[in-house]
């Protein structure tokens, strides 16, 4: 049976409805990496920069049967030098987005994160995954699972105020936000558990904005009602947590794999908390992954540009 992928779809389709955002597209020199900018840009979803050696990128369009014609290039003589350029131009507001190409995640996110020339802001850099899973009625974020290895409660503060934030810009309402641990009680012996008592605490005096949270909770009565009912947890995030708040990088590396591997789960997923959205391809992605990353970082960035226009008016 072939996968409609609804979710995505709405995502996509949501995306499509607005003019495309400018992304710069760091060492496409790989077939999967071309191909996925030049297909996002046909798409609607964003303009493509290709930022790389200008040679190498054009023989490979050719290649491949890849129409670039109509796209800017930015010569850049390696993956290092295309990391920097990419950044530049986000600095410098030619773009409001970055893509990851065939270079390593590392070397893009060193660039990022220079202080002098990086795209550092006061919030924390974070990841969320963007699940597509089959048996839930809804995408699912997972926050994080990528970036940082054991937070601290400081940390988290900035790790959900980033994960509303992109719910929000992706058209829900109100996102509930599960702070989860091993169990839905507060147990001194259990540092998470007390973590996510004092965050929920922080939402309710307004140092996180915009969502609902609650915790600690365990992950089945976070996502299942029954399961919620068996507990006798009454909460409006309880069995139907939007954003799943992970304790450390190893429990939500494991929960977001053990999804893709075990529950046929589709990841989409970027980083936040620069000053634009980066999205972080795998070769392993599905093209219809890819195109929601795509989908959810430009969403991002037009609420970005939205407030700002806000902010400033």
């Amino acid at each position: 049976m072939v996968r409609k992928h609804e979710k995505y779809q709405r995502l996509i389709a949501r995306c499509k409805a607005t003019d495309p955002v400018p992304c710069a597209v760091a060492h496409p020199c790989d077939e999967s990496s071309l191909r996925g900018a030049v297909e996002a840009g046909e798409m609607g979803l964003l303009r493509p920069v290709l930022v790389g050696p200008k040679a190498r990128i054009v023989e490979l369009a050719a290649q491949f049967g890849l129409d670039i014609s109509h796209l800017e290039l930015v010569d850049a003589p390696h993956s290092v030098a295309s990391a920097e350029a990419a950044v530049r131009l986000a600095r410098e507001g030619k773009v409001e987005m970055l893509m990851k190409g065939s270079l390593h995640t590392d070397e893009l996110m060193a660039a990022v994160v220079k202080r002098e020339t990086g795209l550092r802001t006061s919030r924390r850099i974070s990841h969320c995954f963007i699940m597509d899973v089959p048996e839930i009625d809804r995408v699912v974020i997972i926050t994080d699972a990528a970036v940082n290895i054991f937070p601290t409660l400081e940390d988290k503060v900035h790790i959900v105020q980033n994960a509303i934030d992109m719910a929000l810009a992706l058209g829900m309402e109100t996102p509930k936000v599960a702070i989860l641990s091993a169990m839905e009680t507060v147990n001194p012996n259990v540092p998470s558990t007390i973590e996510a008592a004092a965050l929920c605490k922080m939402a309710e005096r307004g140092q996180i904005t915009g969502g609902i949270l609650d915790g600690p909770l365990a992950l089945d009565n976070a996502i299942d009602l029954g399961a919620a009912k068996i507990k006798k947890i009454t909460s409006p995030v309880a069995g139907r947590a939007d954003i799943l708040v992970v304790p450390d990088l190893e429990a939500g590396n494991m929960l977001a794999k053990s999804l893709s591997f075990m529950a046929d789960a589709d990841a989409a997923g970027i980083v936040l908390g620069a000053r634009v959205p980066i999205i972080l391809t795998s070769r392993a992605d599905s093209v219809e992954t890819r195109l929601a990353s795509c989908a959810v970082a430009a969403l991002v960035a037009k609420a970005k540009r939205e407030n700002l226009k806000l902010a400033v008016a």
